[in-house]
């Protein structure tokens, strides 16, 4: 189906965006009435401008205040509404929504709206323009579609239609199978948003929080099932109101908006793009950093082996069980230094993998490779991170480690012992702040990753917000998070989690290697004691080798953290049961910890 957005949902001048939108793919516009107010460019400039793009003016938007009210104030309206129209005209625009009236002068009264309506319709068709009719969520007397529908159908004109606005449906709690009963003709605009479950006054929740479909919790797909089943054959068009997307750029947030909408018509079945490949573990964590000599102490003491080099690349690799980390030294477009700046996903079909990529507008990376290198492909997060699709020792796909050489034997007292670390838990992606569900977006539809509820964490200086995704088995993790503000430090610490059967045992390892392990405050151990009741000694081991702890109905998580170096840190964890969580509840004495 055709694609559309809203001038609304984006940032900078009305120019700008129209640029945006055409160079993310989109078919059309919807010109929000400021955004052409606001704009040195005449009627006939703008409507040249899109054109020129490639981009048709799908819709006119908003004509409020028009229905039931008095005789005298709706001759009035009629009025305005015909400048409107001749500006419609001018700008090459033929359908404009008017939402239902939120008037004190409104009267509730079903008839006399109908009846105004009609009215309304008739002047615009003069005009060669139709009316698309929507129930505000918050509207004073007409506050749902089916309300609105009814209306649309006593005044029974050709120039008057519906249009359904799936935040204002959704949100009511309405039951969008009843669109199907609306013949599809009589739908004349369909408008998508998506928004986070919140107990807000639906007002504010529509202004602040919409986002792109995929990335809040409303079955935005569902509602566009039912409308294609009732015949729509119109454009799907965003309209989000959203204070991140307006203060982000215009151009990456146009193309997050063009790979919702993908996202979405392949969930409502009406597209089949190459189909997710989910992944399956992790096959490495690359860290970036010019002096090793930072880092590998800890990689030893945490019971790492340098066991092998890049044949071309100043990249080490170093492994415990199938915990793989790489050192590059190559720190060229890595800021800051020492950081994680790429994931190798262990995936069941790499060539599938990137496909998919691409077709959700994420493209392979160009990469510097030599001949004798494994083809491995790899796509940029929002926040910069490489996410490589690997086949680790699986025949019949290329092996990346076979670009690697054994490390000489270097002249250092033997290698150091493991400790217990079998594979990579978790990786955690600090996010710029107007990046978070742009990202959240990108590990669900390019990874194939299942987002899970949000989670708000108490940091001393603010807010914190968290959110995981994974694969259905846990083997992949990566945890999203942001700050509360655009204030908030962008260069907050990264980390990679490792997995040990025996925390204590590992704990106890590393420290006598050497490591050095987040302190705990004593009052932390206080508050745990009364939460929970241990065996003997557990709660005095725990507090002795600054183990955090944490347990739910199906499980029991052990934790611990190294000091920061650069912008990472380790985790240590130990999963029992079916323990699921990362220790949210640990997560403000962990923060405080850091910060002191």
């Amino acid at each position: 189906m055709r694609t559309s957005i809203a001038t609304v949902s984006l940032s900078g001048t009305l120019t700008e965006k129209l640029t945006a939108a055409a160079r993310a793919g989109f078919d059309g516009v919807e010109i929000f009435e400021n955004d052409l107010i606001g704009s040195p460019l005449t009627p006939e400039e703008i409507r040249d401008r899109a054109a020129d793009l490639g981009l048709t003016i799908d819709l006119y938007q908003p004509m409020r205040d028009i229905e039931a009210v008095p005789e005298a104030e709706f001759a009035r309206n009629l009025r305005r509404a015909a400048h409107k129209f001749r500006l419609m005209r001018r700008l090459g625009a033929d359908t404009v929504l008017v939402c239902s009236s939120v008037s004190p002068h409104a009267v509730d009264d079903d008839a006399l709206a109908a009846g105004q309506l009609r009215r309304l319709a008739a002047l615009a068709q003069e005009s060669g323009v139709r009316v698309a009719y929507e129930a505000l969520a918050w509207g004073r007397h007409v506050s749902t579609y089916d309300h609105a529908w009814r209306i649309v159908e006593a005044a029974d004109h050709p120039a008057l239609g519906v249009c359904l606005d799936s935040f204002h449906i959704l949100a009511r709690g309405s039951d969008p199978t009843g669109i199907e009963a609306i013949p599809g003709d009589r739908i004349f605009f369909l408008q998508l948003a998506d928004a986070p479950l919140m107990a807000l006054d639906v007002l504010q929740w529509s202004r602040h929080y919409r986002c792109f479909p995929g990335q809040g919790d409303l079955d935005v797909a569902g509602l566009v099932r039912a409308a294609v089943r009732a015949g729509y054959d119109g454009p799907l068009s965003l309209e989000v109101f959203n204070d991140v997307f307006r203060q982000a750029e215009a151009g990456r947030t146009a193309v997050d908006a063009q790979r919702s909408l993908a996202l979405l018509q392949e969930s409502a079945g009406l597209t089949a793009p190459p189909a997710p490949v989910v992944p399956t573990g992790f096959a490495f964590a690359e860290i970036a950093t010019a002096d090793t000599a930072r880092i590998t102490p800890l990689l030893s003491a945490l019971g790492f082996s340098r066991t092998a080099r890049h044949s071309g690349k100043p990249v080490d690799l170093w492994e415990q069980g199938e915990a793989r980390i790489l050192l590059n030294t190559d720190t060229s477009g890595h800021k800051p230094d020492l950081s994680l700046t790429a994931v190798g996903l262990e995936t069941p079909a790499p060539e599938a993998a990137s496909a998919r990529a691409e077709s959700l507008l994420a493209p392979v990376l160009p990469r510097r490779r030599a001949p004798e290198d494994a083809p491995l492909d790899a796509v940029a997060a929002p926040d910069g991170t490489e996410f490589f699709f690997c086949a680790t020792g699986r025949r019949g796909h290329a092996d990346w480690t076979g670009d690697f050489a054994p490390a000489p034997q270097a002249p250092t007292p033997q290698a150091p012992a493991g400790i217990g670390v079998t594979r990579i838990d978790h990786v955690a992606l600090t996010q710029p702040w107007h990046q978070f569900d742009e990202a959240v977006l990108f590990h669900r539809s390019v990874l194939g990753l299942h987002p899970h509820a949000s989670v708000d964490l108490a940091d001393p200086y603010g807010l914190l917000r968290s959110r995981a995704a994974s694969n259905a088995e846990g083997t992949v993790r990566i945890a999203l998070g942001v700050g509360a503000s655009p204030t908030d430090d962008p260069a907050r610490p990264q980390h990679i989690a490792l997995v040990t059967d025996d925390l204590v045992a590992a704990v106890r390892g590393a420290r006598a290697a050497g490591a050095r392990l987040l302190p705990v405050p004593a009052n932390y151990y206080d508050d745990l004691a009364a939460c929970h009741t241990f065996a003997p000694g557990e709660l005095e081991t725990y507090r002795e080798l600054g183990i955090l702890y944490d347990r739910d109905e199906k499980g029991e998580f052990r934790h611990c953290y190294t000091l920061t170096t650069g912008r990472l840190f380790f985790e240590l964890v130990e999963r029992t049961g079916g323990y699921d969580g990362y220790g949210a509840r640990n997560a403000p004495v962990r923060l405080a910890a850091q910060r002191a």
